[in-house]
């Protein structure tokens, strides 16, 4: 960064009023903030070294078959030579500061079954559920497969691999046998866990079947562990109230129904009846591995993403409690950006609800890890947000008293739809004072919808920008900004969907292909050029994948290539506009797909849409529009693609409006459209282990082969 960039920005922190970001103040200004927030956490033994960064560079004689060069990966190390422990940090340390009687959990299922955990409680089954993987013949180092719905036990079950330093890697529980075996086999996991079901959209749906056939061929699988859920008493009625913990049942005829090969398989429960509820907690290097997230990219098998203890907790740490309204104010009355604390009294108030599955980036952050980390109470929710009812998140808001609120735009749309005139008033969501979004950019009439109806109109909105590459946010509103004071379109106020700008610790830019800084409204590639401690240090077994996907593309500055793209505005916030092989390029004009779905949504008609590139003989590129209607709706395509054109003009009209039931997602929400490009050329499609539901495909593709004529 050039001086006149670092000016330019510490500019405008200071004409935003906020504190000037340490990472715009240098290299050594950042990493000396990083160090002061690590004192959040409760060390064994100190760092030596804060922070380490070799950039990749070109491997001397080696080149592409296309002649680039071939780089080496980076290296990166935070805290070395500090020694800790991640599931004390998030456990015992809020016991032993006599907080054990605070609720650390909550959970309701599916059918209406409920329970608590304070986290006196979540201390002792977090430690008998290490002690249990201990005598499974668990190390550290060793990987653990993760494979549940949201229950508990997929949040004790992870915090006990954190607590012996077992690498854990969640799987989706909606993912197929296959999806599954590669993550086994690429990890060379020694236990898998998984349960006898889960429910999904009303049903108990097996799961140990797929378990099976996914350790079936050549891995290094020693025991499969298996959580009862569907087989559970008293859990498919709905029972409510509270389900006393370690309450363990007789062999009944729905556990003998469950698949099951003797000597490699265990009943969870019954493994938990064989060892203590106490456990001493051991410190590990804080550049050891925590866990390997699994993401797909455009091509190819899925990226294992690995990151580290320290680093990763740290930043989590910090980000959870400055975007969810947790840190004191300073001497001003203004919220302290810098603290190294949580306010007691905030944390104390604070009901966390981070509605992503489990095995998602987003849930390891800001359910899991975040929440506890920092001591607050937190929901997770194991169906689909419609079963029964639309109303389903909306009683759990309710019924909990949930304060903070963070979910998908995907989401978001959902309840928009459900709701056109509004959250009905039999629903009381006061206690809501933040809402957020994650994982792709909010159309601005979601947003609007979000803030009015579930945030009362008043509650702070954080559009989020991160990625599981990169751990923890990196862009966001913060909740204290000065423009949730006004209505959004008033001078200086809320700008609806806009990421805006870098977190305090690290930064962002919006770049074009040779690295400059790009002008306002010029659409470029955002690289992070500041990166924080929770960044992925390596692709599991593949540095060379790593360095190519994310280093590559500007090793000589050092910049983390994003793959999104971006747009400054006059003001100098960051506009999202999506994967960069999102980007359609019509007769040389660059569109988002975020901006034409959300010109579609805003039709009466349109509850969802998602848009695609199409090759075109005449323009290069067309855009392929895929919508979900209405019940009801009688609305034409030639109605959709005319009023595209009156919200953005001609040239981003649909070439083609295709109805269909659904819209193929990935579990983390986003709209996977380079599928829906393959689906309407008919070329071979690439990996869809990443989707919620992979019958939406089929759904699709007979509403292409329809439109086709085929």
């Amino acid at each position: 960064m050039d001086d006149a960039v670092r000016a330019a920005l510490t500019s405008a922190d200071e004409r935003r009023g906020d504190v000037v970001n340490p990472a715009h103040e240098g290299d050594d200004a950042r990493v000396a903030f990083w160090e002061r927030q690590a004192q959040r956490l409760d060390w064994a033994q100190p760092w030596h070294t804060t922070h380490r960064f070799e950039p990749a560079v070109a491997r001397p004689g080696q080149a592409t078959d296309d002649g680039e060069p071939v780089y080496a990966p980076p290296v990166i190390e935070w805290f070395a030579g500090g020694k800790l422990n991640v599931a004390y940090n998030c456990v015992d340390r809020h016991v032993e500061a006599g907080r054990g009687s605070h609720v650390a959990l909550h959970f309701e299922g599916e059918p209406g079954d409920r329970s608590t955990y304070t986290y006196a409680d979540l201390q002792r089954e977090v430690s008998r559920a290490a002690n249990a993987l201990e005598k499974l013949g668990v190390v550290a180092g060793d990987r653990v497969v993760i494979y549940l719905p949201v229950i508990p036990e997929t949040v004790i079950i992870t915090l006990a691999c954190a607590r012996i330093g077992a690498v854990h890697s969640l799987v989706f529980g909606g993912f197929s046998a296959e999806a599954l075996r590669f993550r086994v086999e690429d990890t060379g996991a020694k236990v898998l866990v998984t349960s006898d079901g889960q429910y999904r959209r009303g049903a108990a749906v097996p799961v140990k079947k797929n378990a099976d056939e996914a350790v079936s061929g050549t891995n290094a699988i020693e025991h499969v562990v298996v959580v009862r859920r569907t087989s559970k008493p008293g859990a498919s009625r709905g029972r409510a109230g509270v389900v006393p913990i370690g309450a363990r049942g007789a062999r009944s005829s729905a556990e003998s129904a469950v698949p099951w090969t003797e000597g490699r398989d265990v009943w969870w429960h019954e493994l938990l009846d064989t060892v203590p509820d106490t456990h001493e907690p051991v410190a590990f290097d804080a550049e050891s591995p925590l866990f390997i997230m699994y993401t797909s990219g455009t091509t190819g098998r899925p990226k294992g993403l690995v990151h580290t203890m320290g680093g990763y907790l740290v930043q989590t740490a910090y980000t959870h409690a400055l975007l969810f309204d947790l840190l004191p104010a300073g001497v001003d009355g203004r919220v302290d950006e810098l603290s190294t604390e949580v306010d007691p009294a905030r944390r104390d108030a604070t009901v966390h609800w981070c509605t992503a599955d489990l095995a998602w980036v987003t849930a390891h952050t800001y359910e899991i890890y975040g929440p506890l980390v920092n001591g607050v109470t937190e929901v997770i929710y194991e169906g689909t947000p419609n079963t029964p009812h639309f109303g389903r998140h909306l009683e759990i808001i309710e019924r909990y008293g949930v304060t903070t609120y963070y979910t998908a735009p995907t989401l978001v749309r959902s309840l928009m739809g459900a709701f056109p005139d509004g959250v009905p008033a039999t629903y009381n969501l006061d206690s809501v004072r933040l809402i957020g979004t994650v994982g792709e950019a909010t159309n601005p009439e979601a947003w609007r919808w979000f803030r009015q109806n579930i945030g009362g109109g008043a509650a702070s909105v954080i559009d989020t920008w991160w990625q599981s590459e990169t751990g923890s946010t990196i862009l966001s509103p913060r909740p204290h900004d000065a423009a949730f004071d006004r209505e959004d379109g008033e001078p200086g106020g809320p700008k609806p969907g806009c990421a805006t700008r870098a977190l305090p610790g690290v930064d962002a830019s919006v770049v074009d292909e040779d690295g400059n800084r790009t002008a306002p409204g010029e659409q470029g590639f955002v690289v992070v050029d500041a990166i924080g401690p929770s960044i992925a240090r390596t692709v599991w077994k593949d540095p060379q994948r790593y360095a190519d996907s994310y280093w590559r593309q500007y090793a000589d500055r050092g910049w983390f290539f994003a793959g999104d793209g971006g747009r400054y505005d006059e003001d100098g916030d960051i506009w999202i506009l999506g994967r960069v092989d999102d980007v359609i390029n019509i007769s040389g004009h660059r569109l988002s797909t975020i901006e034409i779905e959300s010109a579609l949504v805003t039709h009466p008609d349109v509850i969802e849409a998602g848009c695609c590139p199409v090759g075109d003989p005449l323009t290069g590129h067309a855009v392929a529009a895929f919508v979900v209607l209405r019940p009801g709706s009688a609305v034409d395509a030639e109605e959709l693609r005319a009023h595209v054109g009156t919200v953005i003009g001609p040239i981003a009209k649909p070439k083609v409006v295709v109805a269909v039931p659904d819209l193929s997602k990935t579990r983390s929400g986003k709209i996977m459209r380079r599928l829906l490009t393959q689906l309407w050329e008919g070329t071979t499609l690439g990996d869809t282990t990443s989707l919620q539901d992979e019958s939406s495909v089929d759904a699709i593709a007979r509403a292409v082969a329809h439109q086709q004529g085929s």
